[in-house]
């Protein structure tokens, strides 16, 4: 329910082959294309690949199907965002202590430390 209705797939990469390769897939998220950049750039999301053997086989057909469907035959940049960004799970605690702040504390008695109170959240940390 949570996946688009619609999907870009580069043409290189058959049909059979993606519905084959989403079974690899955690949650069978399959590889999705976010955003296009008018230069032939794009940024595609990507679930992480259940069987390790399988992973590197998966990912390099995946990635050259990508490359082959830039106009300028640019190599793929991965990036590996669950290293960089934080869990869902810390974003939800995040907006849970930021509720809490706003709604839950009188302002009056919190207003010299609110400030670093809302830092403290990291909910401003997360959106940025």
């Amino acid at each position: 329910p949570s996946l688009p209705e619609y999907f870009v797939v580069p043409s290189s990469l058959a049909d059979q082959d993606l519905k084959l390769y989403s079974y690899s897939f955690i949650g069978r998220r399959m590889p999705s294309w976010s955003w296009n950049h008018p230069n032939g750039s794009a940024l595609v999301r990507m679930a992480n690949i259940k069987d390790v053997l399988q992973q590197r086989r998966i990912d390099q057909r995946i990635c050259n199907a990508i490359t082959r469907s830039h106009p300028l035959r640019s190599d793929v940049y991965k990036s590996d965002l669950d290293k960089c960004l934080p869990s869902i799970q810390e974003i939800q605690a995040a907006y849970v202590k930021l509720k809490q702040l706003c709604v839950n504390e009188p302002f009056e008695e919190t207003e010299e430390k609110w400030l670093s109170s809302l830092e403290n959240t990291r909910w401003l940390e997360y959106i940025r």
